[in-house]
C-alpha cells in the first residue's frame, strides 16, 4: 500500500489516469455543444433576420469541470483508497506473516481492542496476500498459514484462556515454529516471565519482530485473608499510574438468592506505590455469603478472586462430661481443642439446648456420655439439617452402659464395657501407635508421626457395619477414629480422649490436621501439599479469562497435590473446589504472583493496541461519480432545451435511487437460519465421532433423496447441529445417535432440548446396538441413553402399538428395521382413555406429534447414501437384504410425513381408504 499522510492506495499505479485530465479537458473544450434543431417550414420569413440570442459553440467551462471531476472519482476511487491505513510498516513485505498472541488473563481487559487491531492487521495482510498463521502461547499448536481473509472469519472464536504461559508452553511454541522465514506481530500482555528470551530469540532468527502492547495499567487482587476477625485484601497493579483510585466489590446472593453486591469498598494507589491493603469488617453471616471480590471495570481473571471455606470462621460449640479441675488447665477435656480451634473457628459454650438454637457448626461432646432424651432429640434434628457431632471417649464415657447392647442413635458404633489399657504399669503390652489411613479415609494422606501413641481406648464391638465405619485405627487393627451419617450429617467418635491421658495425639500436629480433615476447624493458611495426599477435589465454579464465574458442569476432578502444587492450565482452572468436607479456592493471583512489567530490548519495536479503524473510500468516490455524472446529464439537457418537469422529476427520482444507502449484509447465522426455513431441513446430533457423524448426514442425505422421489416433500440438504451453539427450532425431525463416549450437554442445551420437544419437535433417539443387547442399559450406549435422557421433558413410554399413526402416515408398516432387525420401537404412550371404537381398526389417539422415537436399529446406516445415490453400508444378502433396506426407507418416510402432518391418518374421513388397504 502507497501511503499519502491519512489516505493510503491498494492499487497507486491507477493514480497516473490523472495525468490524462488536462489532455482530456482539451478535447472536451475544442468539442462544440450539439445544436438545437427546430423544424419550421416558413423559413424564408427567417431571411435576413438577425438572432440576439447567441448559442456558443464551446462547452461550458463549469461543465467540463464536472465532468472532470467525475473522470478523477472514477480513477480515484478505482486506485482503492483507505482512510486511517495502517501505516506502522509491520505488515510491509511480503514474507508470512505469525501472529503470536500470550493469550493470558492479563490480556482479556483490552480483548475486544485487540481483536480490533487484529482484524486490521489480518486486512492489511490480505491485501498484500500474504499468508498469515495464529498462535495462541497459552494454548500452542503447530503453525498453519492460510489466507488472512480464511483467519479474519475465525476472530470470533478466538479467546483468551485464565491462565498465563509457563516455560513449557513457550517451549512447545518455539517447537511448533516453521523451518521457513516469516515475519512475527507479538500480542503481548505486559507481564515478565520465563521463557521470554529464548522465543524472542527464535522468532529473531525467522524475521522481523514487531510487538504490541497495551499502556492500560493492569490491576490484579489477592486472596483475602482473616486477620482478627476482620478480612484483608491486597489489590496490585503492574506499573505507576500515579494517584488512583480503583472500586473493590463483592459480589454474593442476598438472603432471599438474588445476586447482589454486598459490599463495596475504595482501594487507593498513593503516587509510586504498586499494591495496596484494605480491611473489611463484615458479619459473619454476611461473610459467609460472598462468592467472589472483583476490581469494577476490569474484565480479567486476575482483578477476581474466589473466597473459599477459609474465610468462613466455623461455630463450634464445646461441650464437656466434666469441668470440676481448676487450676489444671492441662488436664481439662477441652485444654487442647481450644488451643487449636481459637485461632481459626469462633467457639460457644453453654448447654446444650441453649447452643442448638444458634445452629453451630460442630458440637463436640468431651467424654460426655448420656444426654436427656430432649437433648437426644433436638441434636438428631439438627443432624438430619447437616450438623456434625464430634465425640471424645473418657473414664465417663467407658463406665457408662451407652451403646452397649444396642448401637446408640448418637454414637457411630457400639462398645464394650471398661475400654481397654495398653503400655500401663499393669499392662503387659507396649503403647500402641497409628497405622496408615485408609484410602476411604477422610485422613488419608496424612503422615502418621511415630511418636504418636496410645496408652487407652474404648473399644468397638464387632459388628457387620464396623469396617465400613473406620476412619483411623491402631497398628493392631482396632479402631481409633470411627463415624456414621445421619441424615445430612454425621456423627464421628475419637475411641480416646481430647486430652492427653490415653494417648499424645492431642499434643501432635496431627490433631489439628485431622480436626482440619474433619472440617471442624477452617485453616487460615493455604494446606501443604503434604496434606493434600490422596485427596481428590471436584471444581464447583470455574472463571473464565475475563473473570465470568460458571459451573463446572463435568469438569474432572484434581488430585490435591496437584490443586496446591501445579500451575493453571487447561486441567487446572481457577476456580472453586470441593473436598470431603471443605472447599478450597485456586485463584489466578496469589501473594507469590510475580507481576513484573516486560521491557523489551531497544531494537525491537513496541507499539500500542489502539490504532484508527481503516476505512475504504471506494465505494464513496464511485458513487460519487455517478452522481456527477448524473449530474453533467441532466445539465446538457437542460442546456440543450430537452429538460422538461416530468422528465427532470424522473432524472431526480432516479437520481436519489442510486445514491448509497447504508444496509447490513447478512450474517452467516441468518444465512443458514434462512436456508434451514426455506425448505424442510433434517439435522442429526454431531456426536464428535468423525465417523458416526459421517453416517448419520449420509443416512439423512438418503433418507432426503427417498422424500423426494416419492412423497411431495422436498428436503434441503441434512445438517448437524451443535446442542450448545445452533438454534433447533428450525429442525422437524433431529437424528441423535448414541456414542458412549460423547460428551453432555449442558444446562443451556437441555433447556433448548426441552423447548424443542415441547413445541413440536421430534428427537429419533438411536444406541445403534439391537445386534448385541435388548433395550435397557446392557450396552454402553444403553446407559448413555438413560443418562442423556435424564434432564429431557420426556413424557411415558410405550413400545409401537400396532394401531400407531406410525405405522400408516405414508406407508403401511409393521416393523421398523434399519441396520438391525427385531428391536422394540419406543413413542409416546396412548392417552389412557383411547378406546377401539367398535368396527374401527385403530383408536382414535390425540393429534400430538410423540415428541421421541428411541431404538437400536441403525436406521442411518440403512438409509446411508453416497453422493451417487448408492447404499454405503451392506444390509444382509440379495432380496432379503434390500427388502430390509426398504422398509427402512419407509419407516423413515413414515417418521418424517408423522412429524410433518401429526396424526391427521387418525382421522374419521380416511377409514375407508385405510379399510381398502388393510383388505378389511
Amino acid at each position: 500500500m502507497t501511503l499519502f499522510g491519512l489516505i493510503g492506495f491498494t492499487t497507486p499505479w491507477l493514480l497516473l489516469g490523472l495525468l490524462a485530465l488536462p489532455i482530456l479537458w482539451i478535447i472536451l473544450r475544442a468539442v462544440p455543444p450539439a445544436p438545437i434543431r427546430r423544424m419550421f417550414p416558413g423559413v424564408v420569413l427567417l431571411l435576413g433576420l438577425k438572432d440576439e440570442e447567441q448559442v456558443t459553440d464551446r462547452t461550458p467551462w463549469w461543465l467540463l469541470l464536472l465532468r472532470m471531476l467525475a473522470v478523477a472519482a472514477v480513477i480515484i476511487g478505482l486506485a482503492g483508497p483507505v482512510l486511517n491505513p495502517d501505516n506502522d510498516g509491520e505488515v510491509a513485505g511480503d514474507a508470512p506473516l505469525l501472529v503470536l498472541m500470550d493469550a493470558s488473563w492479563a490480556s482479556a481487559a483490552d480483548w475486544r481492542g485487540r481483536m480490533i487491531a487484529l482484524d486490521g492487521l489480518l486486512a492489511e495482510a490480505g491485501r498484500d496476500t500474504r499468508p498469515v498463521a495464529l498462535m495462541r502461547l497459552t494454548d500452542p499448536t503447530p503453525v498453519q498459514f492460510l489466507s488472512a481473509d480464511v483467519l479474519r472469519t475465525r476472530l470470533s472464536g478466538i479467546q483468551p484462556e485464565p491462565w498465563q504461559p509457563d516455560a513449557e508452553s513457550t517451549e512447545r511454541a518455539i517447537g511448533f515454529l516453521p523451518e521457513t522465514r516469516f515475519d512475527t506481530y507479538w500480542m503481548s500482555d505486559a507481564l515478565d516471565r520465563e521463557g521470554r528470551a529464548p522465543l524472542l530469540a527464535a522468532l529473531e532468527s525467522k524475521g522481523r519482530v514487531t510487538v504490541f502492547e497495551a499502556p492500560r495499567t493492569l490491576y490484579a487482587l489477592e486472596p483475602a485473608q482473616v486477620s482478627e476477625g476482620n478480612l484483608l485484601i491486597t489489590a496490585r497493579r503492574l506499573r505507576d499510574g500515579g494517584t488512583t483510585e480503583v472500586t473493590l466489590a463483592g459480589h454474593g446472593k442476598d438472603p432471599a438468592g438474588n445476586p447482589a453486591v454486598l459490599t463495596r469498598n475504595t482501594l487507593s494507589f498513593e503516587a509510586g506505590m504498586l499494591e495496596t491493603t484494605t480491611e473489611i469488617a463484615l458479619p459473619a453471616e454476611l461473610r459467609a455469603r460472598i462468592e467472589r471480590f472483583e476490581i469494577e471495570g476490569t474484565r480479567s481473571a486476575g482483578a477476581v478472586t474466589l473466597p473459599d471455606d477459609s474465610l468462613r470462621r466455623r461455630e463450634v460449640a464445646l461441650i464437656a462430661g466434666s469441668t470440676d479441675r481448676e487450676g489444671l488447665e492441662l488436664l481439662s477435656p477441652l485444654h487442647y481443642l481450644q488451643k487449636a480451634l481459637v485461632p481459626t473457628a469462633d467457639l460457644l459454650d453453654g448447654a446444650l439446648l441453649d447452643i442448638l438454637p444458634a445452629n453451630p457448626d460442630v458440637i463436640i461432646l468431651a467424654d460426655v456420655a448420656t444426654l436427656s432424651a430432649a437433648e437426644e432429640d433436638a441434636v438428631l434434628e439438627w443432624l438430619d439439617k447437616g450438623g456434625m457431632l464430634l465425640r471424645f471417649a473418657g473414664p465417663r464415657l467407658a463406665a457408662s452402659d451407652i451403646s452397649r447392647d444396642r448401637e446408640d442413635p448418637l454414637m457411630p458404633v457400639r462398645l464394650r464395657a471398661g475400654g481397654r489399657t495398653v503400655g500401663g504399669a499393669m499392662s503387659w503390652g507396649e503403647p500402641k501407635s497409628l497405622a496408615p489411613f485408609p484410602a476411604e479415609s477422610p485422613f488419608f494422606g496424612l503422615a502418621v508421626p511415630s511418636d504418636v501413641t496410645v496408652n487407652s481406648q474404648v473399644m468397638a464391638q464387632p459388628d457387620p457395619t464396623l469396617a465400613s465405619r473406620v476412619a483411623a485405627q491402631l497398628s493392631d487393627g482396632t479402631p481409633l477414629v470411627t463415624r456414621k451419617a445421619v441424615g445430612q450429617g454425621q456423627i464421628v467418635l475419637f475411641h480416646v480422649t481430647a486430652n492427653a491421658e490415653w494417648s499424645t495425639l492431642p499434643l501432635s500436629g496431627l490433631f489439628v490436621q485431622m480436626l482440619e480433615r474433619l472440617a471442624v476447624s477452617s485453616a487460615a493458611a493455604q494446606p501443604e501439599i503434604e496434606d493434600m495426599e490422596g485427596t481428590v477435589w471436584q471444581p464447583i465454579r470455574v472463571l473464565d479469562a475475563f473473570g465470568r464465574p460458571r459451573e463446572a458442569g463435568t469438569l474432572p476432578g484434581v488430585d490435591g497435590p496437584d490443586l496446591i502444587g501445579s500451575p493453571l492450565g487447561p486441567d487446572l482452572r481457577p476456580g472453586v473446589y470441593q473436598g470431603e468436607d471443605r472447599s478450597l479456592a485456586r485463584n489466578v493471583v496469589t501473594a507469590d504472583t510475580d507481576l513484573t512489567p516486560m521491557v523489551w530490548p531497544e531494537r525491537i519495536p513496541v507499539q500500542g493496541i489502539a490504532r484508527p479503524q481503516e476505512k475504504p473510500l471506494a465505494g464513496w468516490l464511485l458513487a460519487g461519480a455517478i452522481a456527477l455524472l448524473l449530474a453533467d446529464v441532466i445539465a446538457s439537457l437542460a442546456l440543450s432545451g430537452r429538460l422538461r418537469g416530468a422528465v427532470s422529476a424522473s432524472v431526480v427520482l432516479v437520481a436519489l435511487m442510486l445514491l448509497p444507502q447504508d444496509g447490513q449484509a447478512q450474517t452467516a447465522e441468518e444465512r443458514a437460519a434462512i436456508a434451514a426455513t426455506s425448505e424442510v431441513v433434517l439435522a442429526y446430533v454431531i456426536t464428535g465421532d468423525d465417523t458416526v457423524d459421517d453416517l448419520s448426514l449420509a443416512g439423512l442425505r438418503g433418507l432426503s433423496e427417498t422424500l423426494y422421489f416419492r412423497t411431495s416433500v422436498e428436503p434441503n440438504t441434512p445438517v448437524g447441529v451443535n446442542l450448545e451453539t445452533d438454534e433447533l427450532a428450525f429442525y422437524p425431525m433431529i437424528y441423535w445417535p448414541i456414542t458412549a463416549s460423547q460428551p453432555t450437554p449442558s444446562r443451556e442445551a437441555y433447556a433448548k432440548l426441552n423447548t424443542y420437544l415441547r413445541t413440536g419437535g421430534m428427537i429419533v433417539f438411536d444406541t445403534r446396538d439391537a445386534d448385541i443387547a435388548g433395550f435397557g442399559a446392557a450396552t454402553p450406549e444403553g446407559r448413555k441413553l438413560q443418562q442423556l435422557a435424564a434432564p429431557l421433558d420426556i413424557p411415558p413410554l410405550e413400545p409401537v402399538p400396532e394401531d400407531h399413526v406410525l405405522t400408516r402416515t405414508f406407508y403401511l408398516l409393521q416393523d421398523f428395521p434399519g441396520r438391525y432387525v427385531g428391536r422394540e420401537v419406543w413413542v409416546e404412550a396412548a392417552p389412557p382413555d383411547a378406546e377401539l371404537i367398535e368396527g374401527m381398526p385403530f383408536r382414535d389417539l390425540n393429534d400430538n406429534v410423540t415428541p421421541v422415537v428411541i431404538g437400536g436399529n441403525d436406521w442411518a446406516s440403512a438409509w446411508a447414501m453416497d453422493e451417487r445415490g448408492n447404499p454405503l453400508v451392506p444390509l444382509g444378502s440379495g432380496f432379503t437384504g434390500e427388502r430390509q433396506r426398504e422398509i427402512a426407507y419407509r419407516f423413515g418416510v413414515n417418521l418424517v410425513m408423522h412429524v410433518l402432518t401429526g396424526n391427521y391418518k387418525s382421522d374419521q374421513v380416511h377409514v375407508p381408504a385405510l379399510l381398502d388397504r388393510l383388505g378389511q
